[in-house]
């Protein structure tokens, strides 16, 4: 049985622990304030998800989801996670995270920032610009009509077609950015971001972005 092991449980990590579960993955949820805070999600979610260190989520995981405020990236465990795809979700919020100021000279993206951190893991950006409860809601069958769509970067092509599918399991279709460095075209204020809308539409709010 594959596991998930997710670092941050936060709204999107909450709501992807809740979907991975619904979907049969075994997944391994930790926090920065301790897995015994973790007591009631734990509950809620069901036998298939545990709470754990951030360094044990990463070590017991077969893949990862990294989903923690931009400023505590440094805290996430590198080494366990070497040779693992990695979903990144992460977005800077000055206001929480402090000024970065690679991001707001935009000389750099989120992304970038979290696969330099984890050098040897295939980072993917993925559900970074979807309002966390619409994961679980918004989701529909391949070729639905208006079928909603989400953005992918990356510079390792097995960790795209891999988010590719997660995407399609949870009802969503695939626009492929291309790397890591034009990951800001979903980042928070850019015309893509947190809004409903099918694959044209997000080629379309994607080709509109300035930096």
């Amino acid at each position: 049985m594959t596991t998930v092991g997710i670092i941050g449980a936060g709204h999107i990590g909450s709501a992807l622990a809740e979907g991975l579960a619904e979907r049969g993955y075994d997944v391994v949820i930790a926090n920065s304030r301790g897995p015994e805070t973790l007591a009631d999600l734990v509950a809620r979610l069901g036998s298939r998800v545990r709470a754990a260190t951030a360094a044990e989520a990463a070590a017991a995981a077969d893949w990862a989801v990294v989903t923690v405020p931009l400023r505590a990236l440094g805290d996430v465990p590198a080494e366990p996670l070497a040779g693992k795809i990695v979903l990144d979700t992460n977005n800077y919020y000055w206001e929480r995270d402090g000024r970065i100021p690679a991001l707001d000279e935009g000389r750099t993206t989120t992304t970038r920032l979290v696969q330099d951190h984890l050098a040897d893991s295939r980072v993917v950006k993925a559900f970074n610009h979807i309002v966390a409860a619409d994961i679980l809601t918004t989701g529909s069958p391949a070729g639905t009509s208006g079928r909603r769509a989400l953005a992918i970067a990356s510079d390792h092509a097995e960790a795209a077609a891999f988010a590719t599918e997660l995407y399609d399991a949870f009802g969503f279709d695939t626009v492929d950015i291309g790397n890591v460095d034009e990951s800001w075209r979903v980042e928070r204020d850019r015309p893509a971001y947190v809004i409903r809308q099918d694959a044209d539409e997000l080629r379309q709010n994607l080709a509109r972005a300035t930096r």
